[in-house]
């Protein structure tokens, strides 16, 4: 029983710890593909200290939402590596708490409070990259859902662990177009949800601020939170996507530390891989207007219908 928590907590820390490398691996990857320099990859480590020593400024208009909106985001982000496999293609001790529909309620739970917490100050940016997200999220988190929904018709199961194991086990599961449309579908999403999509900017340059702009009143601590919230995501969306959809190989089968350690390797390899093809993507398409959102969440939504078809045909 004690190996299981050990290997939960080595799950939590592993999204924690990693994910401002991932992070920073994206950024410095950008740039060097845009022929500049970059930033070390270390960076979002330097920028989360020093965000953590200076000053806390309070909008005077603020709430309680204010307050609790980062803390809620960051909580959210570290339970539900809990629910997947992270390390491990075994459930573990609390694994039980919730299938991957509510892993995905959690990670909603997250951004809802962001977008609350834009709109409490009353400052119009704020109000402006919140409006922006609930546009995006009416489209996208519904395909989410479907996507989700799409796996377990797929493994006749809510559990991430049993479609982890039967994309292992059966080639014929695997290459079958039901599971290559959700695929398509969760990069989409991938690019809308980790801000790759090209409508979006991760400066603050008001023309397609939206995740920035919801956040723009934030300093100190609380924007910590808030920036190491926005990379957990990131982190648990790529582990779903390689080790429930993409890439289910690779995690630790036994729990012992050789095989741990091993599975880390591994993600830094994978999840790198990722990383670069989101760059690649993000660096080879034109910006597009902002109301242009609806044709590549469009296609996601119909790459997940199909795959829901697909897989009852």
């Amino acid at each position: 029983m004690l190996k299981e928590i050990s290997l939960q907590v080595a799950q939590i820390l592993t999204v924690l710890l990693l994910s401002p490398l991932l992070h920073g691996f994206i950024v410095k990857m950008e740039e060097k593909v845009q022929r500049g320099q970059g930033p070390s990859i270390f960076q979002p480590y330097r920028d989360l200290w020093k965000l953590f020593h200076k000053t806390q400024l309070v909008p005077e208009t603020a709430t309680w939402v204010f307050f609790w909106a980062p803390v809620v985001a960051f909580v959210a982000m570290m339970i539900v590596p809990m629910l997947i496999p992270v390390l491990t293609n075994f459930p573990l001790p609390l694994s039980d708490m919730g299938d991957i529909l509510g892993g995905g309620l959690i990670l909603t739970l997250g951004s809802f409070f962001i977008l609350l917490a834009g709109l409490d100050v009353g400052q119009p940016f704020g109000g402006l990259g919140s409006s922006r997200a609930v546009m995006l999220g009416i489209l996208a988190e519904p395909t989410l859902i479907l996507v989700f929904v799409g796996i377990t018709f797929l493994d006749h199961s809510m559990l991430p662990f049993v479609a982890n194991h039967l994309l292992v086990k059966s080639p014929v599961a695997y290459w079958s177009p039901a599971h290559i449309f959700l695929i398509l579908a969760f990069i989409i999403l991938l690019t809308v949800e980790t801000d790759r999509l090209p409508i979006h900017s991760s400066i603050p340059y008001e023309i397609y601020m939206i995740d920035e702009a919801r956040i723009l009143e934030y300093s100190g601590p609380l924007l910590a939170l808030l920036k190491w919230a926005s990379w957990m995501k990131q982190f648990i969306l790529y582990t779903i996507f390689l080790n429930v959809f993409l890439f289910p190989w690779g995690l630790s089968v036994t729990g012992d530390f050789a095989s741990v350690l091993l599975a880390l390797l591994i993600i830094l390899a994978k999840y790198g891989a990722v990383g670069l093809f989101m760059v690649l993507v993000d660096t080879m398409q034109s910006r597009l207007r902002f109301y242009r959102y609806q044709e590549p969440l469009a296609l996601s939504f119909l790459f997940a219908v199909l795959a829901i078809v697909a897989d009852q045909l």
